[in-house]
């Protein structure tokens, strides 16, 4: 993985190895920060959590290049006489994949262990004695004999909880763990500062290189920033479905691989003269990238960046990853290299005053 330098790769496992839940953002942003302060102007944040820094600040046009900080989690929504705690989701965590995982209470004490308990086989002889896991029945066990001893360790009802995992490299050509979705591309436009401070590029335009908050209970943290910064132009980058992986439909939903290269999306809030720029420059610099179409929503901020203010014209860049929203979600390094690299040349082709109307 030759793209990554000594200084990107430490940031990567610091970054990735750290709880962004939700809500809870701020720790990974200062890691963040830290970062990309170097190749920037400017460093901020707003009053929520979201992080960006700014490159030729103060011109006319600006140009956004933007992912989420935030990951899936849990809340405490219930604490049992015995000391068993009920959750409810923060974002679109899997009630299926919970049993037996590892957790970590986020208290103002500090953190707390737990797990999330299951019954053994064993006592599953019947099929009315062999449950599902669902929302009703995952519990977390933290090893405490009664509610009262849970209070005392400073958990409480809303405290925030995370799964338990690290980052790592597999056979040389993934790097798998948690919360890929979004800190991958949190990791890509990073390497983007990088790259332009590498290169010595001077920009026509001011850059904003954004990092926001809460994408995983409705593209909120996007909301905001899009609003406040009021950018020209928007490129964003998440994940998407490797969907050749088992169980999942090619059919239904398209078909896009890992090592492919990155995914680009059409769909209506995509702009279609920004997305046929994006796609001339990976022809053009022999960039590698793969197809997909939403037929309404993105699901992603792109959505909130094209619908805010007077419609800001806006364009995804997508990361396959398999195993979504599990603790081994997984991204071909290359198609991670990609995600920048394209980002970065497309940058390099848009124009100060760039106008993307179609007509």
């Amino acid at each position: 993985m030759k793209f990554l330098t000594k200084n990107s790769r430490e940031f990567l496992y610091n970054y990735m190895n750290n709880a962004a839940p939700t809500g809870y953002e701020s720790s990974g942003q200062k890691i963040w920060l830290d970062y990309i302060k170097p190749f920037v102007d400017e460093v901020h944040i707003d009053d929520y959590g979201t992080a960006y820094g700014v490159i030729n600040p103060g011109k006319d046009y600006s140009v956004a290049i933007e992912a989420h900080a935030d990951e899936i989690a849990w809340y405490v929504n219930h604490i049992s006489d015995n000391g068993y705690i009920n959750v409810i989701r923060n974002g679109g965590s899997d009630h299926m994949i919970a049993p037996a995982k590892r957790v970590v209470i986020h208290t103002s004490n500090g953190p707390v262990k737990g797990v999330f308990g299951w019954p053994a086989i064993h006592t599953r002889r019947t099929k009315e004695n062999d449950p599902t896991p669902a929302m009703k029945n995952i519990f977390i066990d933290v090893g405490a004999k009664d509610k009262e001893e849970v209070l005392k360790m400073g958990v409480h009802v809303g405290c925030v909880i995370t799964f338990v995992d690290e980052f790592d490299i597999l056979n040389d050509q993934y790097f798998y763990g948690k919360a890929l979705d979004n800190k991958m591309g949190g990791f890509c436009i990073a390497e983007v500062g990088r790259l332009l401070k590498k290169n010595k590029k001077k920009l026509p335009y001011t850059l904003y290189i954004i990092n926001a908050v809460q994408e995983e209970i409705g593209l909120r943290g996007a909301e905001m920033i899009a609003a406040r910064l009021q950018p020209n132009v928007a490129i964003v980058t998440d994940v998407t479905h490797d969907t050749t992986t088992p169980l999942l439909k090619t059919k239904e939903l398209g078909e896009i691989k890992c090592g492919k290269g990155p995914t680009l999306t059409y769909a209506p809030a995509v702009q279609r003269k920004l997305l046929d720029l994006i796609i001339d420059t990976a022809t053009k610099k022999k960039i590698p990238f793969q197809r997909s179409a939403s037929s309404r929503s993105t699901g992603t901020d792109t959505d909130a960046f094209a619908y805010s203010l007077g419609g800001i014209p806006s364009a995804l860049i997508s990361l396959p990853l398999k195993y979504m929203h599990t603790t081994v979600e997984m991204a071909a390094a290359n198609d991670v290299e990609n995600v920048s690299k394209l980002i970065y040349e497309t940058l390099l082709k848009i124009k100060k005053g760039h106008n993307f109307k179609y007509f």
